[in-house]
Order: C-alpha cells, then sequence, then structure tokens
C-alpha cells in the first residue's frame, strides 16, 4: 500500500437480521451469533480486518442500542476500540452511515482509506480476503470506489449483481483483476438471474467496498447532496461543541438512501474486483448449508436434538429436547419463548413473521427472554399486573449502573456468589440466602467484587415497569439511556 494512505476497516454492524428470528432479535441481532465457526460474526469479522490493519484503526458503525453488547463481544480489543464507535441516533441506511464513518476517518487521516464491511457475513480465506484488500487498495488509491464481486454460485434473486466492463482493466494482482463497473443490476427475477450465471459476466454485489474517505464523500456530495449537507451541518455542530441532542436531531432528518443505489450505481469511478475467497451473506436459515457442518444426512443440527429419519434439514435447539422425525429439507428453530417451523424453501419469508409480531407490538421481535448486558444478562422469569420477576447475573468484577426508579421498587435474593449492594449512602455485601429491597427513587447500585458468577432473583412492584424507567447517576459503560 502507498505511503500515507492508512486503511481504516469500518464495520456495518446496525443491522437487525430479521431473517434469522426466532435466534435473532432487532435488540440480539444476527452479528451476534455464532454462525459458520467457534466465534460470533461479529468477532469473525474482526479477526479478518486484522489481517490488513491494526485494531486502533478499526470502526464499529452501528447504534447506541446495539453498542453495548457489541463492545462486551470484542472485549479482546477493547483499549484499541474506546474511540472507536460511530453511532447514529437513528438507522438511516448505508449512505448516511458511510458518511458519518468517512467524516471520522477524515478527522484522524486527510488520505485515510476505508474498508467497509457488513459484520454478518461470513468469508472463508484469509489469505485471499487479504489479498483483494490489497489491490482494492491500490485502486482506491488511484481514485476508484471499490467493490469486491463474488463469483455466482447459483441464480440467487435475493442479491444484487455487478457487470464489468472486461475491456477496461484497472489493475491486477496474481489471479486477481479489478475492473470498471459497467453496470449494476438491482435483485433480479429467477429466470433473469439464471441467465446471469449461464453468461459468466456477472458478479455478485458482495456489500464490501474499499475506498479513499475523501472520494466517497465527494462522490455523496455530487449524487447525495442533502447527505452531505447534513453532514456539513453536523460536523458543525461538533465542532462548537453542541450538545449530541442537536446534532442527533439533523441526523434524523436524513433521507434514507443506499449506497449502492444512492452512489455506486450513479458514480463514474465504481471499479470491481472479482475475489477468490468463499464468501455468504448468511441471509436465511436455509443458507445454513452454504457455511454450516452437516451430518451423514445432511441435516444441520445444534443442541438437544433427537431425531429420526430426517434429511436436509436445519434443526436447532436452545434449551429444551427437540424431537423430529422423517423431516425433509425443512427448518425448525426453538427459543424458550418462540419457535419456527417452515421448509427451507420459504426461509426468507420469516421477515414477514417479524414484520406481523411488530404490528402487534409483540415483544418477541425486539429481544430474547434472557437479555445481555455489559455487566451479565437478565432473564424475565414471569411477569403481570404490577410486577415482574427476574433472574439478574453479575459477571466477576461487573456492575451496574449508580441507578434510581421513579415507578418501581425492586427486592433482591442472592442464590449464589457475593453481591455488593449500594443504597443511597449505604454498601454492603450480600452472601446466599440474603436479601434487601430498594425502595422507589433510591439511589442503587448492584455489583460483584469476586470470582464467582452472582446470582440474584429480583422481585420489581410498581404501576410501570419498563426498562426505561431508570435514570443513571454513574456507568462504567458510557450508557446514557436504559440500555
Amino acid at each position: 500500500m502507498a505511503r500515507n494512505h492508512a486503511l481504516y476497516p469500518v464495520i456495518m454492524a446496525g443491522g437487525s437480521g430479521t431473517r434469522f428470528w426466532p435466534l435473532s432479535r432487532h435488540l440480539f441481532p444476527k452479528q451476534l451469533l455464532r454462525i459458520g465457526g467457534e466465534h460470533t460474526l461479529i468477532q469473525q469479522t474482526m479477526r479478518r480486518v486484522l489481517g490488513s490493519a491494526p485494531a486502533s484503526n478499526v470502526l464499529i458503525s452501528t447504534n447506541a442500542a446495539q453498542a453495548d453488547l457489541i463492545r462486551v463481544q470484542l472485549a479482546d480489543w477493547k483499549d484499541d476500540l474506546t474511540e472507536g464507535f460511530v453511532l447514529e441516533p437513528e438507522g438511516r441506511n448505508t449512505a448516511p452511515a458511510i458518511a458519518l464513518a468517512a467524516m471520522e476517518v477524515l478527522t484522524r487521516d486527510p488520505d485515510g482509506l476505508m474498508l467497509v464491511v457488513p459484520a454478518d457475513h461470513v468469508v472463508t480465506g484469509q489469505r485471499d480476503f487479504d489479498a483483494a484488500v490489497q489491490l482494492a487498495s491500490q485502486l482506491a488509491i488511484e481514485g476508484h470506489l471499490v467493490t469486491f464481486g463474488i463469483r455466482p454460485i447459483r441464480p440467487e434473486t435475493g442479491y444484487g449483481y455487478i457487470k464489468p466492463n472486461g475491456k477496461k482493466l484497472l489493475g491486477k494482482q496474481g489471479r486477481l483483476r479489478g475492473y470498471s463497473v459497467q453496470k449494476f443490476v438491482e435483485k433480479p427475477n429467477a429466470t433473469k438471474a439464471a441467465q446471469y450465471v449461464k453468461a459468466k459476466h456477472y458478479f455478485w454485489n458482495s456489500g464490501m467496498f474499499v475506498w479513499r474517505a475523501a472520494t466517497i464523500l465527494e462522490e455523496i456530495r455530487r449524487y447525495q447532496p442533502s447527505v452531505a449537507e447534513a453532514m456539513d451541518r453536523i460536523r458543525d455542530l461538533k465542532s462548537s461543541k453542541a450538545p449530541k441532542q442537536a446534532v442527533d436531531e439533523i441526523y434524523r432528518t436524513i433521507r434514507s438512501v443506499s449506497i449502492d443505489t444512492g452512489v455506486m450505481e450513479r458514480s463514474s469511478k465504481a471499479a470491481v474486483v472479482q475475489v477468490t475467497f468463499k464468501w455468504s451473506d448468511v441471509g436465511s436459515w436455509g443458507s445454513l448449508d452454504e457455511v454450516a457442518a452437516k451430518n451423514k444426512a445432511g441435516n444441520v443440527v445444534t443442541g438437544r436434538v433427537i431425531d429420526v429419519e430426517s434429511e436436509h434439514s436445519i434443526v436447532y435447539a436452545d434449551r429444551r429436547v427437540v424431537a423430529t422425525i422423517g423431516l425433509k429439507d425443512m427448518v425448525v428453530v426453538d427459543t424458550p419463548d418462540a419457535t419456527l417451523v417452515c421448509p427451507k424453501s420459504r426461509a426468507q419469508d420469516v421477515k414477514k413473521i417479524v414484520d406481523i409480531l411488530k404490528q402487534q407490538q409483540a415483544p418477541e421481535h425486539l429481544e430474547h427472554v434472557t437479555v445481555q448486558r455489559p455487566w451479565g444478562s437478565y432473564t424475565v422469569l414471569e411477569e403481570g399486573p404490577g410486577f415482574k420477576v427476574k433472574r439478574v447475573t453479575v459477571n466477576p468484577g461487573g456492575r451496574l449502573s449508580l441507578q434510581m426508579h421513579h415507578q418501581r421498587s425492586e427486592h433482591w435474593v442472592v442464590i449464589a456468589g457475593t453481591a455488593r449492594v449500594t443504597r443511597d449512602h449505604d454498601v454492603f455485601d450480600l452472601k446466599v440466602g440474603e436479601s434487601t429491597a430498594i425502595p422507589v427513587k433510591t439511589m442503587h447500585r448492584l455489583e460483584n467484587p469476586g470470582q464467582e458468577t452472582v446470582h440474584i432473583i429480583e422481585v420489581q412492584n410498581g404501576p410501570y415497569l419498563g426498562e426505561d424507567d431508570i435514570v443513571r447517576f454513574k456507568d462504567d459503560y458510557g450508557r446514557i439511556a436504559a440500555c
């Protein structure tokens, strides 16, 4: 890579992954799941980009609701990522998110390159990935907006396609070739997709990009001037140290637009590198076939599954035993509060289920019964009018924020470990079997000073028991909202 052109990986981690419901939820999206390996997808992505840049250069583009869980999953790099989060106050699609990240890169390095990658893809072949990034970086230095093209292996209707200009070779490195883009093609119907695969002149659009931060901002200004104008206002507000609320309000006014349709499909600077690594966006339960290990019958099986004579099916059991007999090309996913059963061929339609749950305002689309937090987790055991019962776990060294509730009281009973309690000005330890009450509007904190995980049973009482009834006074994780 040329001198003075450092690479800044930007991991796009704000999606919800609705097609992996019920395992993924709005507040626990696909990138936080273990798919195709022992590490979660975002951990796999982080390890992958470190082949091209140091961890201190990595930026995580996400939102405040997901940032805490991502920090937990990327704890191995927490010292390098202290300033590495670019938070959207509200999702406005990829063009504004990338523009926000590009502005951050420019503040660090006017000549900086960006490697933009989704957090929830599976890539096999680190050396091939590194080589593709190196060639793409060379083209980006020359002023191109580079995307990675995947050779199609089937007539997929869920992906966009790219047709390279085979006569305009921009650069090469070993087996890799970089071409000018002749045209982008939106997600085609089945007939068109089959034609593209047969023609052998089209690539899948992977959604991974390399460009100079300055170049992509110039093209956003050219093709999406309203986004650029909003970024100018945000930059000025930040320079004047305006309140965060004022910055967030500007961002929320931006029109939702993707970087593909808003910029890449219009720009004359678009280029494509045909990659040689294996890739899957793992877009639905059916796509697990591409990345997960199968048994002799072609089944992908996880958890406590007892199967008799099923074939080519996907069966996931969380806690309970799941028994299946004679299934063929089916998906069965069981979690503590929701179960999915559908043919593989209809796996893309899981999004329709999530849309219905949203319309019903059902909690099952939002989060799991067990909710992960930076300090541990909590599980809702029972709830009804005026009460809620939780099991709360606090990791060794972890502690909740110093907080207060306006509408609810709490009663804590320790069932494992030793809990340290702050209640107004009193600080004391509780051992197994001991308990304490936290009245309404009492400042309090729960922490774990020991080496054993603390488990407590928490009983809440009050007219409103929502997680947003919270005032934080101090917090180890930089949170200012109820998340």
